[in-house]
């Protein structure tokens, strides 16, 4: 799905942002903007801005800034996709599709129509489910037995689905609406379509929600012993279990606040968990945790610790968790693997040994490297070359999904050592090769004009950034920020939130470029070169990254095809960013001071920002 960039920009001319933020967090004015705490992080002292002449938001404690979409992709972890989507519903808005027939169009609208309805008939259902909550003792009792509060239950619009068989039908005027059979409310006899009953009967509910904080379906718990205990919605045009994770909406300003998100096996487990302290638990629904799952935590957090039973079914599930995990752990996100004591889940262990007990677990959390060792080493003898072997033959297919990085180079050291090789006779193994061969050294010099017998030369324009005598002209770190990420784009996942502010708000053509790359990410994950450059036709800045990409330089630039930044390439790059950083939080150190003539507040501002840069300062790249 191709949006066309005039119809973003026309979208975020009609959008207010003072509006869009205002909704998620309280604003006052201030002189000619409006202030408040920042949603990012946690503070005190409101330093989070929103300009609404600029149309622009920025929090002068954490760095966070863009426009509208841009805060409905970092706040309510929606994609860019999901951001123009509700941004332009807001707005009675259609959302083009350049690359879609009018057939495909008007599936689409139809498609977004009956999604909207199904939730509108879900969330009917949730509130009746309320109701009976209220009316039913025993569903009362259940939940205060678990040790839940009111407040709680209020927080997570937890409900009792009653005993009867058709109770929606006093919920819905009409009870053959085929509506309720498609969200998944009703069950409709396969011999008898005229035989309708209710899925959920005598439990209590938890609604699954969306990022968007939509009702798409809901889990059921029974009160006794009967089977199944737990019982979800089916598969339906808005509920995917295998992508939606239970909690996250409630949890989403909790993971920025606890700088990680708690994955757990139940939806008990995460009303349990924010009952005693720990708001930041979200949980899969009945299945593996995928890397869809991981991504959308990823939106959220640089930090996932899933917690898991101590026993075998426990280190199945989390074997599983690591394949999800593995193409996703970039050097800055951190995956940690919690095994419990057989005998307790999270509610038990904290209600045994308290709250900092089981953050002390937390903190000890095996980290995933450490877990893929463990993982392929089990029933392999490292006395016996044989064991050895097996060992290397258990690592590659692991090895292999991590994303190129230091991560994935001190792993694969570690398991050369453990199997008795250097890394490079460890990936001729893993390459079939036999002993001895070796490749063949290639070239890496690049000529831009082959020689033609009889062909006569004729001078060439100089280059871009050049003067006119050809004289090259220092390329600004935009630009090289720009060349390195074109021709790897892969390398925009490896980026912290910081760093992706930063170089989308740089002025035009280099930030609206960013914005466009990150939205190609979302959309089509990473592509290389001659991709990106099909879809940059058109764009207003595909004229800059046409000649960044031609340029001498660029021809020097890792290759293209290759769909992962080099190790050298990565580190230049954050060398690179380092630096803008640093000369953002200069100019940002500079605005503050003058601002603290008239408000006192800005001092604290200006020392946050002092230490922050004394942190970048202190880095060393490589």
């Amino acid at each position: 799905m191709t949006i066309p960039h005039t119809f973003i920009q026309e979208l975020i001319a009609r959008a207010d942002v003072v509006e869009i933020v205002g909704r998620y967090v309280q604003l006052k004015k201030g002189g000619a903007n409006f202030m408040g705490l920042c949603p990012f992080h946690s503070e005190k002292s409101p330093s989070f801005s929103v300009s609404p002449t600029k149309q622009f938001y920025h929090c002068f404690g954490c760095g966070k800034s863009g426009d509208a979409l841009r805060f409905l992709m970092d706040h309510a972890g929606m994609t860019f996709i999901e951001a123009v989507n509700d941004l332009a519903q807001q707005f009675g808005m259609q959302v083009p599709e350049d690359d879609a027939s009018p057939q495909d169009r008007a599936r689409a609208a139809e498609q977004k129509q009956k999604q909207a309805t199904l939730t509108d008939v879900l969330e009917q259902a949730c509130t009746a489910y309320k109701k009976h909550l209220r009316d039913s003792p025993r569903a009362i009792d259940y939940f205060k037995g678990r040790g839940l509060s009111g407040e709680i239950a209020k927080q997570f619009d937890l409900g009792y689905a009653p005993e009867g068989w058709r109770s929606l039908a006093g919920v819905f005027p009409r009870y053959d609406d085929p509506l309720l059979a498609e969200s998944g409310l009703v069950i409709t006899s396969e011999d008898d379509p005229e035989k309708r009953y209710d899925r959920f009967r005598d439990r209590v509910m938890f609604p699954i929600r969306n990022v968007k904080g939509e009702c798409i379906g809901f889990g059921g718990r029974v009160l006794g012993d009967d089977k199944p205990k737990y019982l979800n919605s089916p598969e339906t045009p808005v509920f995917s279990k295998g992508r939606e994770l239970y909690g996250l909406f409630e949890a989403r300003n909790a993971l920025r606040d606890a700088g990680y998100a708690l994955v757990t096996e139940g939806y008990m487990d995460v009303v349990a968990l924010a009952q005693l302290g720990f708001p930041n638990a979200v949980a899969t629904l009945g299945t593996a945790c995928t890397a869809d799952h991981l991504q959308k935590l990823f939106r959220f957090t640089d930090s996932v610790v899933f917690s898991f039973d101590g026993d075998a079914a426990g280190r199945r599930a989390a074997r599983k968790a690591l394949d999800g995990a593995l193409p996703l752990a970039t050097d800055v996100r951190s995956c940690k693997f919690l095994f419990l004591p057989a005998e307790h889940d999270p509610d038990s262990y904290i209600r045994a040994y308290g709250r900092d007990a089981f953050a002390r677990y937390i903190s000890e959390a095996t980290p995933l490297s450490r877990f893929l060792i463990e993982s392929v080493r089990e029933g392999c003898d490292l006395n016996s070359a044989e064991g050895r072997a097996h060992l290397a033959s258990n690592a590659k297919p692991l090895w292999s999904q991590l994303p190129e990085g230091a991560l994935k180079r001190q792993l694969l050291g570690e398991i050369a050592d453990l199997v008795q090789l250097n890394s490079n006779e460890l990936t001729d193994v893993w390459a079939g090769k036999a002993i001895g061969q070796r490749s063949e050294a290639k070239s890496t010099k690049k000529y831009s004009t082959p020689y033609t017998p009889g062909k006569r030369y004729t001078p060439k324009e100089p280059p871009i950034g050049s003067d006119s005598a050809g004289r090259r002209q220092p390329a600004s770190r935009a630009d090289h920020a720009t060349r390195l990420l074109l021709a790897n784009s892969s390398g925009w996942d490896s980026l912290t939130h910081e760093d992706h502010a930063l170089l989308c708000e740089l002025p035009a053509p280099h930030g609206p470029l960013f914005v466009w790359l990150e939205s190609q990410q979302h959309e089509h994950g990473p592509q290389d070169w001659e991709a990106l450059r099909g879809r940059l036709q058109a764009q207003a800045f595909e004229s800059l990254a046409l000649k960044l990409m031609s340029s001498p330089v660029a021809a020097g630039a890792p290759n293209a095809a290759d769909a992962a930044l080099d190790r050298e390439a990565l580190q230049e790059l954050r060398a690179l960013l380092n630096l803008m950083l640093v000369d953002r939080i200069k100019q940002q150190q500079t605005e503050a001071l003058e601002k603290a003539k008239t408000d006192p507040t800005y001092l604290e501002i200006y020392r946050e920002l002092s230490r922050r840069l004394l942190e970048l300062m202190a880095v060393k790249v490589g």
